[in-house]
């Protein structure tokens, strides 16, 4: 629960969300702009940096690192060096992750086919 002001209502009403249903936190992490888009793309295979950047044309250097780095903390994506000249790092989905994948795939479903938006 980063990036909140402890002493706001809306921390106080989103604690109270998570303490109901752990569901809540992660709607919360995945409602973050760019999040499922980095999460689609690595799983299509974009697994540095500069490819995922290619793919995601609009997000910036600093919201691709900062979803890399929060999607690495929640265990979803690990982030592999590979050393040689000059080194590389590459990122692939986790277990966890590839798993949530195909969950959100059928939401997104859901969300095209039932839903008018």
């Amino acid at each position: 629960m980063s990036e909140r002001k402890l002493s706001s209502t809306n921390f106080y009403n989103q604690s109270f969300l998570e303490e109901k249903c752990a569901l809540n936190e992660l709607i919360y992490l995945l409602s973050k702009r760019w999040m499922t888009e980095v999460l689609f793309s690595i799983e299509e295979g974009n697994n540095r940096f500069t490819s995922l950047k290619e793919d995601l044309e609009h997000i910036s250097d600093h919201i691709l690192a900062d979803r890399l780095k929060h999607l690495e903390q929640h265990d979803l994506v690990h982030k592999c060096y590979i050393p040689g000249t000059p080194p590389r790092t590459e990122y692939a989905l986790t277990a966890k992750a590839e798993e949530l994948s195909e969950i959100l795939g059928s939401l997104c479903n859901f969300a095209e086919t039932k839903m008018q938006f």
